[in-house]
């Protein structure tokens, strides 16, 4: 694949950095915080980020298998977290190649719908499944995971970065 200009060529991900990074997001959505519905899902983040970039390793098994673990932390429907998952690592996996032409902002900008779609879905999981409707505070979940899409590419691909090479015969 040809690099857009001005991108940089990366190493290859640690697969250990990787399962780390999802173990800290689930970790991080385990914490009860109150259940404040408006917090950004940490997870969904790192799923879409992962499927994304590493698409062949983490995909929607890992993405489904992650889900079921949050179902069986909230209590909730099971599956509800699974499905929703599933479906936002295979819509991010289905626009893979647009996706990675943007530069870090429009990507967010263009991952901020499917952000809200998957959460509309759980919304509409839960609202079918227990009746319980909360609040608009919901609204401000994807708006958060948009933002925080540029801070996490920036963390999760600093590991992969090359340093400036000196060498000036050789291209790469």
């Amino acid at each position: 694949m040809i690099l857009p200009k001005g991108q940089q060529l990366l190493l290859p991900v640690n697969p250990a950095f990787m399962l780390a990074s999802l173990v800290l997001a689930l970790a991080l959505n385990l914490l009860p915080l109150g259940r404040v519905t408006w917090t950004p899902d940490w997870l969904m983040v790192l799923l879409a980020f992962w499927g994304l970039h590493q698409p062949r390793d983490v995909g929607m098994g890992a993405a489904f298998v992650l889900g079921l673990a949050i179902d069986v932390d909230q209590s909730t429907l099971l599956g509800q977290h699974a499905l929703v998952y599933c479906l936002l690592v295979f819509a991010v996996q289905l626009l893979q190649r647009r996706l990675l032409w943007f530069g870090v902002l429009w990507q967010a900008l263009q991952l901020l719908p499917l952000f809200a779609a998957a959460h509309l879905l759980e919304l509409l999981l839960r609202l079918a499944g227990s009746g319980v409707v909360p609040g608009w505070e919901t609204l401000l979940a994807p708006l958060l995971e948009a933002l925080l899409w540029p801070l996490a590419s920036w963390l999760l691909l600093a590991p992969q970065r090359r340093p400036p090479d000196q060498d000036e015969n050789r291209p790469l």
